[in-house]
């Protein structure tokens, strides 16, 4: 007994190993540093759901876009041989001419239900949440391996994320983007932020010259008159073409139905030979909007009209901060704006001098802030 009791007392006691928590034991480690750490793993499981459900979706469009393409052209040929066929052969026409309206009242009822929810913009949607999601979860981490963090780096990683949330949700219902809004409106993924004007000369200070915040303010005018213009009247026509084609559609497939059903009830080849071309009409149309991806196409228009958005309004918000000190490095910023439409530090301040020249002139100017897209 006395031995069994020396053996039980040689033994650790664990019992609060993990019942203290984490931040108490390294006491060395700032709370923001967890808050962040934590951010991190939210970050990387919301980038694996629109990761996963890009693809879900992505398979959506393959698969209704070939099945309502074949549900249409088998009822179109239904039509067809049912009128050409008539009544010998051993053939039931009057079968043939029921299941031709009915599929192509199927396709019909499916073809506005894909048009609505868009499903190739969808998957770009989710494609451009996973790269956003990424790119915050880069920014992240290297805060945490520069270290000296503060209570404002939380805060502001948890509106980049809500943004984020906000500007590519995950649900169909209730809250998914409208698919066809009036016009293009540029996405907005960033927080939004007031920072004061200011008006006060600037100095050397912290990278900054005089020089440099008119280069700044040249390469948002630039952007501007050029690249979110040009971006957003080519969203603009994307926009309305898949109107066209989204109405189309599902027009072309109702009058089909409407021309069986008369078909079924008259007999009439006339009504046969405009279900057949109205259905074969209706699959060059599906065809073409959804293979060829063109509410994708609008998204990523949006998109890059986004990207332009925020490029401007991060340079603007840099500038109206009266204390240089508070700004990021001067020269830093500059490689920052520089490298986000693929230019040089030379290329960038040439196109801030030309546009300088261009408004003294007023003349048009020739080029684009972007080299990238």
């Amino acid at each position: 007994m006395v031995g069994s009791n020396r053996l039980i007392n040689t033994i650790p006691i664990q019992n609060d190993v993990h019942s203290r928590p984490l931040v108490q034991q390294t006491s060395s480690v700032s709370m923001a540093t967890f808050q962040l750490y934590a951010i991190l793993e939210a970050i990387g499981d919301r980038v694996e759901m629109h990761n996963n459900i890009g693809e879900q979706r992505d398979n959506w469009n393959t698969l209704l876009l070939n099945s309502i393409n074949m549900i249409t052209l088998t009822a179109a040929t239904m039509a067809g041989f049912a009128a050409a066929t008539g009544v010998g052969a051993g053939v039931s026409v009057m079968g043939l001419k029921l299941a031709s309206s009915v599929m192509f009242s199927a396709a019909t009822g499916m073809l506005v239900l894909m048009n609505k929810i868009q499903p190739s913009q969808l998957v770009e949607e989710q494609r451009n949440a996973t790269r956003l999601f990424k790119q915050l979860q880069s920014q992240i981490r290297t805060l945490l391996a520069v270290g000296s963090l503060c209570q404002d780096d939380v805060n502001d990683a948890m509106e980049k994320v809500l943004a984020l949330d906000k500007a590519y949700p995950l649900p169909l219902l209730g809250v998914m983007l409208d698919k066809f809004p009036a016009s293009l409106e540029p996405a907005v993924w960033w927080p939004t932020k007031q920072s004061p004007n200011s008006n006060k000369a600037l100095n050397n200070n912290n990278g900054w010259t005089k020089e440099l915040e008119m280069e700044m303010r040249e390469v948002v005018e630039v952007i501007k008159r050029k690249d979110s213009e040009d971006y957003e009247r080519l969203g603009n026509k994307a926009l309305n073409m898949n109107k066209v084609l989204a109405t189309a559609g599902p027009l072309l497939t109702g009058i089909a139905a409407l021309g069986s059903a008369f078909m079924v009830s008259s007999n009439s080849p006339g009504a046969a030979t405009v279900a057949a071309v109205a259905g074969a009409l209706a699959s060059a149309v599906n065809t073409f909007e959804h293979g060829g991806q063109v509410g994708m196409v609008f998204e990523m228009y949006r998109n890059n009209a986004g990207f332009f958005k925020h490029m401007q309004e991060s340079i603007e918000s840099t500038l109206d901060e009266s204390d240089v000190e508070k700004r990021e490095n001067g020269e830093l910023f500059e490689i920052k704006v520089a490298l986000q439409p693929g230019r040089s530090l030379s290329e960038l301040r040439d196109v801030a001098k030309k546009s300088t020249y261009s408004r003294i002139e007023g003349s048009p100017m020739d080029e684009f802030a972007s080299k990238l897209f």
